[in-house]
């Protein structure tokens, strides 16, 4: 039996690739600051088949409110309300547990312990303090990821190990 090793993170490359063939547009990616907690961004968390956490996407409400734009379609100015009411709705949401399973990918690979979306936790949800305490750590990629037609966000992605 082989054993299978820890996910890996994804380059800035890997997530402009997922997120261009995902939403048929284009998608800018450059280096940026981490996703603050204080500022209640959109939390996914993914696992492996143990239920242990191995990755955290944090999406703050602009990114998550594009992507959801981008997935579904949405016009601009009615995501814009959203962002400004710093509310997602329901529908919303939907389009971003989507575009975040997708993006489970990314951490799965041949001879990788296999990870899949567990939750996503809404802008301002309350977090687990284990989630909230793994949002700090240092194994993480932080960019600004600009979407064609929509705007920019930001977007951190956090290993657990």
């Amino acid at each position: 039996m082989t054993a299978t090793l820890p996910a890996v993170l994804p380059t800035a490359k890997d997530v402009r690739d997922l997120l261009e063939g995902l939403f048929g547009k284009d998608v800018t990616v450059a280096p940026g600051e981490p996703v603050s907690l204080n500022d209640k961004p959109a939390v996914a968390v993914y696992v492996d088949p143990t239920m242990a956490t191995t990755a955290l996407c944090l999406l703050d409400i602009r990114l998550a409110a594009w992507f959801a734009g981008a997935l579904a379609l949405l016009p601009k100015g009615g995501l814009e309300d959203a962002i400004d009411e710093r509310e997602l709705s329901e529908m919303h949401l939907e389009a971003v547990y989507e575009v975040v399973n997708i993006a489970a990918s990314m951490f799965n690979g041949e001879g990788v312990n296999h990870s899949k979306l567990y939750k996503l936790y809404a802008p301002g949800e309350s977090l687990p303090g284990d989630i909230a305490g793994l949002a700090a750590a240092f194994n993480r990629i932080d960019l600004v990821v600009d979407v064609d037609g929509y705007g920019k966000g930001d977007l951190s992605i956090v290993l657990a190990h």
